[in-house]
């Protein structure tokens, strides 16, 4: 698959990102969109990542820009530190898809590109750059980690996680490190686990079988209280409870919109539906799928009323907060991307000020659950044409889900969305930016959403071979 822009960014084949295609890329960003005149550039730990940022650092000196080398960062870190200096960034990352892959994420002056800015650069593209005269060195921004660690350290307090004992499943994650840091400076004792020399796919959203039995092997071995990671660029969290079970994205959104006193949730149309039972939250915006959507939808609700606590998250776990937070020690300012440390720290701080764990907290909110997994290698052209001939065909549809109750609604807000008269829910949709088709459901408990998950997978994959 040719790289294109997805709901993240820039993404393709490793073989397909050469310099010509990476440096006219970032030099239409940097002719239409932003950036003040500098741009940050960091990357995650895939093994191509460190001559992409190289190409991408060349191409912003030969704009005449400052090109400012952050290293190896998590992208929120990246986002934060372009935001307090008032500079563009890019972050070289293929987030949770495989290692032979990889892409760019933009953000402009105020934060994520839009998809007018992706509209723009797409356009801007193929012309012949001029290379300017007036070169500058790199300038390096080690304090890009430091300053992210301390936004967490500053806001909950040394005691926030006293005595928690959390693993830490390292693997590739960028920040790997920085969360064993983060964690002992909040009180808890980390424990390392599974730091990997190669770079592992790990995608938050659907966590394979055998990964999560052994985070729970993980839990009883170490005498876990819980468990945490991320995905490669460190923008979408996994948190774990004491017997290892994942907590769902979704889920972690809400107690993490609790735990900071939001009132309004932006969030996209495949998240858990409990939100809409729950008094606190005035108002909840659906959206598309993808962090700009999600973006959109809180720029738009604080346009509307400047003194909303608004918050956004998605079904991966990325959390952006869009309003000035207090967390239990000090001030948190808003971050407008996706971020993993914030949804883990926040629920595990909410649980341990309660005196109870992850799990009872969960056992307390409404009845819905959630599941999702992916078919891979699956080009989009053709589940987009499946889904599409789902929804225009009801005939189709029905045999489908023959054994379904009733069809209740139909959503096309963002793929093809089905609530059944008992309250299930199956939603297909092809991804944004890789070669995947994803299923997600919701029932009234656990086993009954994943029953749902493996049953529409097995029938996707038994149509697309037909």
């Amino acid at each position: 698959m040719a790289p294109k822009f997805g709901t993240s960014g820039l993404r393709g084949l490793v073989t397909d990102l050469t310099p010509d295609l990476i440096t006219d890329v970032v030099r239409a960003y940097l002719a239409c969109c932003a950036h003040g005149g500098a741009v940050m550039v960091g990357r995650d730990l895939r093994a191509s990542s460190p001559q992409i940022a190289a190409i991408t650092l060349d191409a912003i000196r030969s704009a005449g820009l400052d090109a400012i080398n952050a290293g190896a960062v998590p992208t929120p870190a990246l986002a934060l530190a372009a935001g307090k200096r008032g500079c563009g960034a890019i972050m070289v990352t293929g987030s949770h898809i495989p290692a032979d892959r990889n892409g760019l994420k933009f953000y402009t002056v105020t934060g994520e590109i839009s998809k007018d800015d992706e509209h723009a650069i797409l356009a801007a593209r193929g012309r012949r750059w001029p290379v300017a005269g007036c070169q500058q060195d790199t300038h390096d921004a080690p304090e890009t980690a430091s300053a992210y660690v301390a936004r967490y350290l500053d806001a909950f307090g040394p005691h926030a996680l006293r005595g928690l004992r959390v693993g830490v499943y390292q693997h590739s994650s960028v920040a790997r490190d920085l969360m064993m840091d983060v964690l002992a400076g909040l009180g808890a004792v980390p424990v390392a686990l599974a730091r990997a020399d190669d770079f592992v796919a790990v995608d938050t959203e659907a966590v394979a079988p055998e990964t999560r039995a052994q985070l729970a092997q993980w839990c009883t071995t170490h005498r876990l209280d819980a468990l945490i990671s991320t995905d490669g660029d460190a923008d979408r969290p996994l948190l774990c409870d004491a017997q290892g079970q994942v907590v769902a994205g979704d889920i972690l959104g809400v107690l993490t919109a609790r735990a900071l006193q939001a009132d309004v949730i932006c969030t996209p149309v495949s998240s858990n539906s409990m939100i809409d039972d729950m008094p606190e939250f005035r108002a909840v915006h659906r959206t598309r799928i993808g962090s700009p959507h999600v973006i959109a939808a809180m720029q738009d609700a604080r346009a509307t009323d400047p003194a909303a606590r608004v918050v956004g998250y998605e079904a991966n776990g990325g959390f952006l907060l869009g309003f000035a937070a207090n967390g239990p020690a000090g001030h948190l300012a808003p971050l407008m991307t996706r971020d993993c440390l914030l949804p883990v720290i926040a629920s595990l701080a909410l649980a341990q000020s309660a005196g109870t764990g992850i799990d009872h907290m969960i056992a307390g909110l409404p009845p819905r659950f959630t599941a999702a997994d992916r078919l891979q290698n699956i080009p989009a052209s053709e589940s987009t044409a499946l889904i599409a001939g789902l929804h225009d065909d009801p005939q189709a549809r029905a045999a489908f889900f023959s054994d379904c109750p009733a069809e209740q609604a139909v959503d096309m807000t963002d793929g093809l969305r089905v609530t059944f008269a008992n309250g299930d829910i199956v939603h297909l949709r092809p991804s944004g930016n890789a070669p995947e088709c994803r299923c997600y459901a919701e029932a009234a408990t656990p086993s009954r959403a994943q029953a749902l998950v493996t049953r529409y997978l097995g029938k996707l994959a038994e149509t697309l071979a037909r």
